[in-house]
């Protein structure tokens, strides 16, 4: 996470202007650093977690064996969640919150979010979703349409941005995935830190560390929160990694040869 009035490590000036306008038309503000492996367990201990108070959630996407649907910027997932029940998102990345139809904008269902971290910056779009107890584990285990998991609103979304001919019903299941997500207040630190720990079925592991803020904040939050993880040992320059794009390719080149559809496809109606 990178200092205020740099939050994106290397950026030109021309960038920084374009990431301030968009901060402007954002909802919020998520800064995010992964950390190397190598780290993760240093990273643990400085930052005093207790592993035993995450919460599990198992995560599955939704696209074409080919990842036609992320080439065009649409993510579709689910995901389900321990002791809280599902969700569903479909989400549009980037965007540009000022050239999105109105009625999407008003929506409570539909948030913008400025996603910052060393490696640069995005602003997505999302409309959340929850799907009916247990639709989600269904449609994981080889059942149930896919369509059935997104409401109206995520629907019309999906089909005026995928692309011609895909819905989502034609969609193979990318997953699922095992994630832990802990939410703590660290000594010294007087905002909540998120961390999310991404386990691939490679072995590979992502430690994301993350905070929130309002946008007209955000340089100061970068700026303290770098300090703090500064103070802590964590490694501020290290290359990032993209949990979602991990996870998606991961599973695509699993599917490749032999791609199985989910869903009302796999049920022949």
């Amino acid at each position: 996470m990178s200092a205020a009035g740099s939050l994106v490590v290397g950026e030109s000036g021309e960038r920084l202007a374009e990431m301030l306008a968009l901060i402007d038309q954002s909802d919020s503000v998520e800064l995010k650093l992964t950390v190397p492996e190598s780290h993760q367990r240093s990273a643990a201990m400085a930052l005093g977690m207790d592993p035993l108070q995450a919460q599990m959630r198992m995560v599955v996407f939704f696209d074409t064996p080919e990842l036609t649907l992320d080439k065009h910027g649409v993510v579709v997932r689910a995901r389900r969640v321990q002791n809280k029940g599902d969700d569903s998102v479909v989400k549009l990345r980037p965007v540009v919150p000022s050239e999105l139809p109105k009625a999407v904008r008003r929506s409570p269902s539909f948030g913008v979010e400025l996603d910052a971290s060393p490696a640069g910056f995005v602003v997505s779009g999302s409309f959340k979703g929850v799907p009916a107890p247990g639709s989600v584990l269904k449609v994981m285990t080889g059942g149930g349409s896919v369509r059935k998991l997104f409401s109206t609103e995520q629907q019309a979304l999906f089909a005026e941005n995928a692309p011609e001919g895909v819905g989502l019903d034609d969609l193979s299941l990318l997953g699922p995935l095992l994630v832990f997500k802990l939410k703590s207040s660290p000594d010294g630190f007087d905002r909540r830190l998120v961390t999310e720990m991404w386990l691939y079925p490679d072995g590979t592991r992502i430690l994301e560390l993350s905070t929130k803020c309002e946008p007209s904040e955000a340089f100061q939050v970068a700026a303290e929160t770098r300090a703090y993880l500064a103070s802590r040992g964590i490694d501020l320059g290290s290359e990032q990694q993209m949990k979602t794009r991990t996870a998606m390719e991961y599973f695509s080149k699993q599917l490749a040869g032999g791609a199985v559809k989910t869903g009302a496809a796999q049920e022949g109606s």
